[in-house]
């Protein structure tokens, strides 16, 4: 189907989408200005996050960019089985657990966990996720002037060269953007019906499970556990090792971590660190799995499995074509500016390796396309704010205690609650979202903690659980990252908005006037 300049409506594009995701429509999806020559400035190979804003940063620079997506719509895996629906399953776990936390109590009735259905917050989600992306093909075609060819696998014929839709496309650079999908951990049983990952169970859900175990200690595994476990539904985690140890999640402070784990079995999560599934336990579907524990064999009985073990990248659209250099895990490796071991290549998004975030995928198909447009723009993807979510936010950037303390002399903290107190001796930190707590239970209310060299004066690195304080974090880290840093008089000196949920500013207002920094 030729879309070119036919002006399609998001209401079009949405009855489109639905279509060609379903099978009912098949063929490309082509939005390209055939009076022109096809060679492009760039080629994006994969229209998520990368893909889409590195073509519009590029477009916007004055070059001419194509976009090649396997999928009817633009957007990629966030949207449509990753970060969107775990955002939703995350607020409703959030709205679940207060409601179970204070059931009985002020005008909160008792729970009925029957209520509460993992399904249909699935098909809720299903039924609706056709919307952003009709939005993300229109305003990328009619707003950012972004050519594309949709729902037709890319294949890369060299480094200039790629072929979808039966055409054949050049461009003095090709940008590989084609994500990442669940590593199979390889257990006996892991293909039975009932076993999903992230995706599978977007795709796949039809019964309501009863019983779960989710293999991991990932963020994918402790976000999707979290809700499992908010709507009532008995669940347990299987890690080789202590939860969140391992990715992104392992630069967490060893304080905010251990809160947000003792939060989890505080819910009746049961967690089974230093654990190892040997085997998924099925005849015609799930029905337990066999785990070997430090205090011995297990079995656990189980309709659902999640697999939160991790991600391998896809590179079959361009592996036979270009002797690239892979790391050990089979990510593509790039340096700042995102550039492969190949002139004229780069490579974007999670095929370039963790953390697996929207942001960090965005930002880096944007630097490349900067640097093809001779525009010298690097991106350190080690040194990025990161959260995730259990029923909390879960929020932290810059160093760790530890990690402070190893590189300065002098370390102070501000941290909420103090050092060596049981969180239900106070209320605080108490903001937005967790007054009923702080009032009712305040072991709940949640943790924060701001690390400061003493020495400079400056804030090196902040960590938070609870709620409302994510979105102050991406511009926190943004400043405590410039050159001439954040200092603890700085951030006092903040003017912040009723009780802020990032309470250590109002705490650092009580320290600043020191000229000799303690930790409080």
């Amino acid at each position: 189907m030729d879309v070119y300049g036919k002006g399609t409506s998001i209401a079009q594009w949405r009855r489109l989408i639905d279509e060609a995701y379903s099978g009912s429509f098949q063929g490309p999806i082509v939005n390209v200005d055939d009076g022109r020559d096809p060679h492009f400035d760039a080629i994006f190979v994969g229209g998520g996050s990368a893909g889409r804003f590195g073509a519009a940063v590029l477009r916007s620079l004055g070059g001419r960019p194509l976009v090649l997506e396997r999928w009817p719509f633009l957007g990629g895996s966030c949207p449509h089985q990753a970060c969107v629906p775990h955002h939703l399953f995350s607020e409703a776990a959030r709205e679940l657990d207060q409601a179970q936390a204070l059931q009985g109590r002020l005008w909160y009735p008792e729970f009925d966990p029957t209520a509460a259905s993992v399904l249909e917050l699935v098909e809720l989600f299903r039924s609706k996720r056709s919307g952003p992306h009709a939005h993300m093909n229109w305003q990328s075609a009619q707003q950012l002037d972004i050519e594309s060819v949709l729902n037709a696998e890319a294949q890369v014929l060299d480094a200039r060269t790629v072929r979808a839709a039966g055409r054949t496309f050049t461009a003095d650079a090709l940008v590989l953007a084609t994500g990442a999908r669940t590593a199979l951990p390889g257990i006996e049983g892991e293909t039975l019906p009932g076993v999903f990952d992230y995706a599978s169970f977007i795709e796949d859900l039809d019964y309501e499970p009863r019983k779960i175990v989710v293999i991991g200690g990932s963020k994918v595994a402790v976000e999707y556990a979290s809700f499992y476990r908010a709507t009532g539904t008995p669940t347990t985690i299987v890690s080789r090792a202590e939860l969140l140890t391992s990715g992104g999640p392992a630069r967490m402070d060893v304080d905010l971590r251990r809160f947000v784990v003792d939060g989890m079995r505080l819910r009746d999560l049961e967690l089974l660190e230093h654990s190892v599934v040997t085997r998924i336990v099925g005849c015609d579907r799930v029905e337990g799995v066999e785990i070997e524990t430090p205090e011995g064999h297990r079995f656990v009985e189980a309709d659902f499995v999640l697999l939160g073990t991790g991600e391998k990248p896809n590179t079959a659209s361009f592996a036979s074509a270009l002797p690239l250099v892979h790391d050990d895990r089979g990510f593509v490796v790039v340096d700042s500016r995102m550039r492969t071991n190949i002139d004229g290549v780069y490579a974007a998004g999670d095929l370039i390796g963790p953390p697996m975030e929207m942001f960090k995928s965005r930002r880096s198909g944007t630097t490349a396309a900067r640097n093809i447009m001779g525009v010298d723009a690097t991106f350190h993807y080690d040194d990025i704010p990161d959260f995730l979510h259990t029923t909390y936010e879960v929020t932290w950037a810059g160093l760790t205690e530890r990690e402070a303390r190893e590189r300065f002399e002098r370390v102070v903290t501000i941290q909420v609650p103090p050092i060596g107190m049981d969180p239900a001796d106070t209320p605080l930190p108490m903001a937005e979202g967790s007054m009923l707590y702080g009032f009712t239970l305040p072991e709940r209310t949640g943790f924060q903690k701001c690390v400061i060299d003493a020495t400079t004066r400056r804030v090196v690195g902040i960590h938070h659980a609870g709620y409302g304080a994510k979105d102050a974090f991406q511009y926190l880290h943004h400043m405590i990252s410039r050159p001439e840093g954040l200092t603890i008089d700085q951030l006092g000196d903040m003017n912040e908005l009723y009780i802020s949920s990032d309470y250590f500013i109002g705490y650092a207002r009580l320290r600043s006037s020191q000229a000799d920094l303690t930790s409080m």
